[in-house]
């Protein structure tokens, strides 16, 4: 049985997600102790429950410790069977989170399914939902998966009730060594729910305005929806790199759409491929992707060591990071 330490590096709800997705991928049993230790509530939450519940369908598998405020996990996987699954985290537990635990297994075991998914797909500490699909959607298509991603409703904290559906046609991985890529023109997409239209159009014309400032050019599309709950944010996009602002009650959208543009202006500013957020993403793809993946981060982040940590836990040297470069060895 592979033993992980839960309070390691960043200690967060990262190497809870990592370990059991590599545990449906490589069938060994894991433990995970010390879950979130250093939280302000540790152990277990509602959100960490759906995505082990889940995977526990998706691998046939059997579960010690599955309760909220649990420190100690043992997940005993057995063969992926693929299927269709629909999914309700309730609340505003983040899609996208979920979706670091179940699409790495299914993308392995490598056949079509569908997956929807409801409750939150703009929240605060994960990617937003357009950050999945515009950034690591597009690595993982370049690395040769085949998915669609429909967003079907926006869903921000606190209440939650955005649904997205993913279509995995094929999943394949192959490994790539990532190159970088000059930066040319900010793409984006600023969107708000139930509130006026001018907090989405505030949002960009902002972002836009620092980015110019800055020599960028950028493309931002706005979005004015009528979902089921009331937010507001921002993702830019260019190439391997991005940015996310959620807007909260009191916060200008000015100050959302600016702060993005800062965020990615520095990222594109620096030397790496990847930015700090993608290149902690893409690190357990590069484990079921045939061949090497290899490519630099713009911050070798506490997230990225973690993760190193969990894979090699599985895989022994299966990870190698050397100054700002990360070396995945797939399976």
């Amino acid at each position: 049985m592979i033993r992980i330490d839960g309070s390691y590096g960043e200690g967060g709800g990262q190497i809870l997600r990592s370990s059991i997705a590599l545990s449906c991928i490589t069938g060994e049993d894991v433990e995970i102790y010390n879950i979130r230790a250093s939280r302000p509530k540790p152990g277990l939450a509602a959100q960490h429950l759906k995505g082990i519940e889940t995977a526990k369908v998706l691998c046939n598998g059997r579960v010690e410790g599955l309760r909220v405020g649990s420190t100690r996990v043992i997940f005993r996987p057995g063969r992926i069977r693929v299927r269709d699954l629909k999914v309700d985290i309730g609340t505003a537990g983040s899609i996208t989170l979920l979706l670091q635990t179940l699409m790495p297994p299914l993308l392995h075991a490598g056949r079509e399914c569908r997956i929807e998914i409801t409750g939150g797909t703009d929240v605060k500490w994960s990617p937003s939902v357009d950050y999945f699909a515009f950034v690591l959607g597009d690595v993982l298509k370049e690395m040769g998966a085949e998915f669609e991603i429909e967003l079907i409703r926006r869903g921000y904290y606190p209440r939650g009730g955005g649904k997205i559906v993913v279509k995995i046609l094929s999943g394949e991985l192959k490994g790539k060594k990532f190159k970088r890529v000059e930066c040319c023109t900010v793409r984006g997409i600023s969107h708000c729910s139930n509130l006026p239209a001018h907090v989405a159009e505030r949002q960009a014309k902002s972002a836009e305005e620092v980015l110019r400032e800055h020599g960028l050019q950028s493309e931002i599309r706005t979005e004015v929806r009528r979902d089921v709950s009331t937010g507001s944010g921002i993702t830019l996009f260019c190439k391997y790199k991005g940015s996310i602002s959620y807007g909260e009650k009191g916060k200008p959208a000015e100050k959302v759409g600016g702060g993005a543009a800062l965020e990615i202006i520095g990222e594109i500013g620096s030397p790496g491929t990847f930015d700090r957020h993608l290149a902690d993403q893409v690190m357990i793809p590069g484990v079921i992707a045939r061949g090497v993946t290899v490519y630099s981060s713009t911050e070798i982040t506490r997230h990225i060591l973690s993760n190193a940590y969990v894979i090699n836990s599985f895989i022994d040297g299966s990870v190698e990071i050397k100054d700002d470069t990360i070396r995945i060895s797939g399976i």
